[in-house]
């Protein structure tokens, strides 16, 4: 069936050359989203608080999608017509308004939003201003005062807001372009002027809705399907998500006057996005970590969103294995600090996740959003644009957030391994007290999406604060503008030059101060959710392959709450030097001793070498940057120490970590068995 005119109606990138760095009721599909089968059926996750057209589950569809053109075709010639549809409804409009008058909740947000958008009405509008090879910044400004203004004069009715949004995609329209050889840009710009034009349609005259439709076409959605500005089709990363997502949001809302491109777009989007939807399984972890978990889901789930309420199916695109697990992941990585398991290019400070709501509506899992309390009630006290500056996506709240179901239970294990590419293994003890330990162990690879030599690193949260920190991302730009390698993960590249991408930096073994191996990959091999015992255990074999026979690293939450850092090494070359390392933003008392305290914020924790017994405490400058390219990491420093391997070529070690809330176990009483040797898996 060809495809006719339909009548319209009166802003954590990643990177790597090219791989990188709603309305109600789920379950009410209003008459004008056709489904893609006669037995759709409503979500299975959505509750009667949720609003209509916000997303249906697709149970009838297959995964992965298998649509035909035709199929495509005959569906888009029934998409909703009115104005707004992408996200958003006519009918999401009202009752936003009404739960803003009735929920206080509700009503703190779009006080934000609406405070927010006061302060934009006296910026100068966006100008195209590129640092290095990247206009994102930019872009995600444009999505943050398109997103914003908009929800601000729906809220309101106020003509200034709206005027606002439209002299910011007069100004965005007039770009030369919106940076094509840095893709992720084009998308997140595509995105902004696809919600500007769609929820401010009826608020813009002929001559911009014109001016706006034809930047989005020629500058956003044609790009890919006319230049060679398309490697990033079938990436197996954020990039996937975060460009189809932004080139589908185009395609819609310019759906009337270029359906050819619409079906296109959408065509190429259900084909190729699985690549990247394939690392939620098995379990919904996410292998670039919490940090791009924010960004690539987001767009994942804005995809999957617009394409149900404007087509009324994601095409089964929410039945990709995990995904319906995912929601959960940032909760169970973020620790009783507030801070999550930062492993790969990612900070461990928490912002506010709106997509995190969407996922606890859609599958009435109100704990998924618990440790999302404190970033939001930060994003929605924030004063001023530029101090909330990575919420662009704050305004969605209103629509995806559910009102407040009051003391939700968490039903969350305490111990969970992701069992995918990317191995990490969380314990905590747990899930009500503040002051609960808990410690995230890193497998895997340094050549993982956006890897880090941290193969055996950990991280751990005790008495209300972190000890054992990640330090995180260097700055991308920060490296390109020297000319250096940052994305080559070849063993000898410069990627590995940089402080804070090398297990120097890394809470893990460093060998004769020599690097992990790119090409290893390190797997959890003992897993354990014994109540006595808590345990993970991981092989580093592969990671210090010629420099060892065998590596294993264990660590264990023992009964009082300790913690159990645990390593053997064997085939050592006699005289090999290893070095044990914790990065902390502890304050140490003394070093030099067998046992250290770290005090913090008015906590301490105790650590003791248990293996060697001659062993003592020796502090290494992180703080001070080791190249003129590396950041300084002010206010950490390492406690580690160094063991000679003997003529037998073994080593042990084992470290007690005793938060000053516990009473230290016993040495006596603390397992010595090797790593290796502990308990197998428990299921």
């Amino acid at each position: 069936m060809p495809i006719g005119r339909i009548p319209a109606p009166s802003e954590n990138d990643s990177e790597s050359a090219g791989h990188a760095s709603n309305g109600a009721d789920h379950g009410a599909i209003p008459d004008n989203r056709i489904p893609a089968s006669s037995d759709h059926t409503p979500a299975s996750a959505g509750s009667a608080s949720t609003f209509p057209g916000q997303g249906a589950v697709s149970r009838s569809a297959a995964y992965p999608p298998a649509v035909s053109q035709e199929e495509l075709q005959g569906i888009m010639t029934r998409a909703r017509q009115d104005r707004p549809r992408l996200l958003m409804t006519p009918d999401d409009i009202e009752r936003i308004r009404d739960r803003v008058r009735s929920e206080p909740e509700y009503r703190q947000v779009a006080q934000a939003v609406r405070r927010d958008a006061d302060a934009m009405l006296s910026e100068p509008p966006l100008e195209r201003i590129q640092e290095g090879r990247r206009l994102l910044n930019q872009s995600r400004r444009a999505v943050r005062r398109l997103l914003t203004l908009a929800m601000a004069h729906h809220l309101t009715g106020n003509k200034a807001y709206a005027d606002r949004a439209a002299a910011e995609m007069e100004a965005v329209a007039g770009f030369s372009d919106w940076n094509p050889s840095h893709f992720l840009d084009v998308a997140e710009m595509t995105f902004a002027m696809a919600i500007g034009y769609d929820w401010l349609y009826h608020h813009l005259d002929s001559s911009m809705r014109a001016t706006v439709r034809q930047a989005i076409r020629q500058k956003g959605v044609r790009v890919p399907l006319e230049t060679e500005h398309n490697r990033w089709t079938q990436a197996h990363n954020n990039w996937g998500q975060v460009c189809h997502g932004g080139m589908v949001a185009g395609a819609l809302a310019l759906l009337e006057d270029d359906p050819e491109t619409a079906v296109e777009t959408v065509q190429r989007a259900l084909d190729n996005v699985t690549a990247s939807m394939a690392v939620f399984a098995p379990k919904g972890n996410y292998p670039e970590g919490p940090g791009y978990w924010s960004y690539g889901t987001t767009y994942n789930v804005l995809l999957i969103d617009m394409l149900e309420s404007v087509l009324g199916t994601s095409f089964g695109l929410d039945r990709a294995p995990g995904f319906d697990q995912t929601g959960a992941y940032l909760t169970l990585a973020t620790g009783p600090s507030g801070l999550s398991f930062n492993y790969a290019d990612g900070g461990a400070g928490r912002s506010c996740e709106p997509a995190l709501y969407w996922f606890a509506s859609r599958y009435r899992r109100p704990d998924w959003v618990l440790v999302d309390a404190g970033p939001r009630e930060r994003a929605v006290s924030a004063q001023a644009e530029g101090s909330s500056a990575r919420n662009r996506f704050l305004p969605l709240m209103l629509l995806w957030m559910a009102p407040s179901e009051g003391g939700a239970a968490v039903d969350l294990p305490l111990h969970w391994t992701s069992g995918c590419k990317v191995p990490i293994a969380l314990h905590r003890s747990s899930w009500d007290d503040p002051n609960a330990v808990f410690v995230g162990l890193k497998a895997g690879s340094p050549s993982g999406p956006h890897g880090h030599m941290d193969i055996g690193s950990f991280v751990l949260d005790a008495d209300g604060v972190r000890w054992a920190m990640d330090l995180g991302a260097e700055g991308y730009h920060r490296i390109e503008s020297r000319g250096m390698g940052f994305w080559n993960m070849a063993q000898d590249s410069d990627r590995w030059k940089v402080f804070r991408q090398n297990n120097c930096s890394h809470n893990t073994l460093v060998i004769d101060d020599d690097l992990q191996r790119v090409a290893g990959h390190a797997d959890i091999v003992r897993f354990s959710t014994a109540p006595d015992f808590p345990c993970s255990v991981v092989d580093l074999t592969p990671v210090y392959a010629d420099r060892v026979g065998s590596a294993h690293r264990g660590i264990a939450v023992l009964p009082g709450g300790d913690v159990l850092v645990r390593d053997r090494l064997t085939g050592l070359k006699p005289g090999a030097r290893v070095r044990w390392g914790m990065v902390t933003p502890g304050k140490p008392v003394e070093a030099g001793a067998r046992s250290m305290t770290l005090e913090q914020g008015g906590a301490s924790l105790v650590l003791r070498i248990l293996l060697p017994a001659e062993s003592v405490w020796v502090l290494y400058d992180t703080a001070t940057p080791k190249n003129e390219w590396d950041s300084p990491n002010p206010g950490t420093v390492m406690t580690g120490f160094e063991v000679v391997a003997p003529d037998c070529g073994t080593v042990d070690l084992a470290v007690l970590l005793t938060p000053g809330s516990r009473v230290p176990t016993p040495e006596d009483e603390i397992p010595r068995d090797p790593p290796h040797a502990w308990e197998k898996p428990v299921v």
